[in-house]
C-alpha cells in the first residue's frame, strides 16, 4: 500500500480538538480504584457510544473542509464515534468495516446516518478498501485531528488528577496513545503506558525500528487491539521513545475483566480492560498517581459472559 501523506499533530491540533470535544460531551468520570495506591480509573466507557474513539471522531469531522465527504475504515469503535459525529453535524459518512467485525458494533453503526460497508476478513482488509473509496479519509488513528480528540483524555485528567502521573492505556494503531503523549509533553510530570496484545504488537516494533514494520498478527477476542499499522503512520513518531509499551495475553484480559466487574460493577470490551490487565499482571512501573483508562464497554453479551466463565 502507498504511504499517505500525514500531518504529524501538534499544541494547535489540540486546542481545536477541545474545542469540538469539549462542546460536545460531558467529560467522562476518573473513579478511585484499589487497582494500585490512590489509583483512579478513567471510565470512558461512560461515552454515549461506548468508547473513547468519539472522541477523535468529532475532531476530525469538525476538521473537514465544509461539505467534504469522509471515509473511514473501522474496527467498530471509531465507525460508532464517526456515526455520533455524523448525526450531530449532518456530514456525509462512509464506515468500512470487516464481514468479521463485532456483530453488536455493526449492528449499532448501521443505526446512525452513515453509509455501511462491509469488506474483507480483516480490519486490515477494511482499511484498505476504504482508502480506494472517494471522499477524505479519516483514519481510526493516523490522522492529526483524531489523535488530537484522544488527546482530550488528558485535558479532562488536568481537572481530575494533581501531581505527577503515570496514565496506563490500551494500544491498537496507536491513535489514543498518541493524543495522550501530545497532551503529557505539554503537561509535564506524565509517564505514559501503552498496552498492546501479546498477539499484535505493531505499535511496540516500529517504535523501536523507527519506522513503520508489519508484524504478524493473531486471533484475540479483544478485537479492538490486533492489526497493522498503515504505511507511513506517524502514530509511533508521536508516540516516540518517552512512553512505554508492554503487552497481556486474552487470559490476562479476561483476568482484568473479572475483576473490572467484581470490584467496579463495570463492564469493559477486551481493548477497554487491557491497562487494567497490565496493572493486575504487574507489568507496569507506577511513577506518581495511576489512572487507567478504561476505553470502551462494546462486547456482545454472548463474549462478554464467556470472558467472565472462563479463564
Amino acid at each position: 500500500m502507498t504511504a499517505r501523506r500525514v500531518r504529524v499533530p501538534g499544541s494547535l491540533d489540540l486546542e481545536l480538538a477541545w474545542e469540538a470535544v469539549s462542546g460536545a460531551l460531558a467529560p467522562t468520570p476518573a473513579v478511585p480504584s484499589g487497582l494500585a495506591p490512590d489509583a483512579l480509573l478513567k471510565l470512558e466507557t461512560f461515552q454515549p457510544t461506548g468508547s473513547f474513539k468519539v472522541r477523535g471522531a468529532l475532531a476530525a469531522v469538525a476538521a473537514l473542509p465544509d461539505g467534504a465527504p469522509a471515509v473511514t475504515a473501522s474496527a467498530g469503535n471509531h465507525g460508532l464515534g464517526m456515526g455520533y459525529a455524523a448525526a450531530r453535524s449532518g456530514a456525509d459518512v462512509t464506515v468500512v468495516v470487516s464481514t468479521r467485525a463485532s456483530e453488536v458494533k455493526v449492528e449499532r453503526i448501521g443505526a446512525f446516518p452513515v453509509r455501511l460497508v462491509q469488506h474483507g476478513d480483516t480490519y486490515d482488509d477494511a482499511e484498505a478498501h476504504a482508502l480506494t473509496l472517494p471522499g477524505h479519509y479519516v483514519s481510526p488513528y493516523n490522522d492529526p485531528a483524531v489523535i488530537a480528540g484522544q488527546g482530550t483524555i488528558g485535558r479532562e485528567l488536568d481537572a481530575q488528577a494533581d501531581g505527577p502521573l503515570t496514565v496506563i492505556a490500551p494500544v491498537g494503531g496507536g491513535g489514543l496513545l498518541a493524543g495522550l503523549s501530545l497532551w503529557a509533553r505539554e503537561r509535564g510530570g506524565v509517564r505514559i503506558v501503552g498496552v498492546e496484545s501479546a498477539v499484535s504488537r505493531g505499535v511496540s516494533a516500529s517504535v523501536a525500528a523507527g519506522r513503520v514494520v508489519e508484524v504478524e498478527v493473531g486471533e484475540t477476542f479483544a478485537d479492538g487491539l490486533p492489526g497493522n499499522l498503515e504505511a507511513g503512520c506517524v502514530t509511533p513518531e508521536v508516540i516516540g521513545a518517552d512512553a512505554a509499551l508492554t503487552a497481556v495475553t486474552d487470559a490476562e484480559i479476561r483476568t482484568a475483566l473479572r475483576w473490572l466487574f467484581a470490584e467496579h460493577g463495570l463492564v469493559a470490551e477486551g481493548a477497554g480492560a487491557a491497562g487494567v490487565a497490565a496493572v493486575l499482571a504487574g507489568r507496569v512501573e507506577i511513577t506518581g498517581r495511576p489512572v487507567v483508562v478504561v476505553s470502551g464497554r462494546n462486547i456482545t453479551v454472548p463474549a462478554y459472559a464467556d470472558a467472565l466463565r472462563n479463564p
